[in-house]
């Protein structure tokens, strides 16, 4: 009897060298910023702007290497959810901001 893979719809199998990719990729957008801030390469806001640009693409990164996420329709409901999640915390920490604001401005 032989042993045949099954495949599950919205699941893709990565290869060893996807993965080597992908750690690849972390640990360079991980040093950046860190060796921009060790030696001081830039002003403050650039610097800043930096870790914030590797931070999304290692973000992207992450979803793409690890989480296997693209935009094949298998994964349609995945990246929905993923998302929604996103806009979810969007939400929780704007309107956090906002109450904090406005309680500051009224206790002033």
């Amino acid at each position: 009897m032989a042993h045949e893979a099954i495949q599950i719809p919205g699941i893709s199998h990565a290869s060893l060298k996807s993965y080597v990719i992908g750690f690849a990729l972390s640990m360079a957008l991980t040093i950046i910023p860190f060796a921009m801030v060790m030696f001081g390469l830039g002003s403050r806001p650039f610097i800043l702007a930096g870790i914030a640009l590797a931070a999304i693409v290692q973000i992207v990164v992450h979803l793409h290497y690890f989480l296997h996420l693209d935009r094949s329709s298998e994964q349609s409901w995945n990246l929905q959810a993923i998302l929604f999640t996103f806009l979810i915390i969007v939400i929780l920490i704007a309107g956090s901001l906002w109450i904090m604001f406005t309680l500051h401005t009224r206790m002033m």
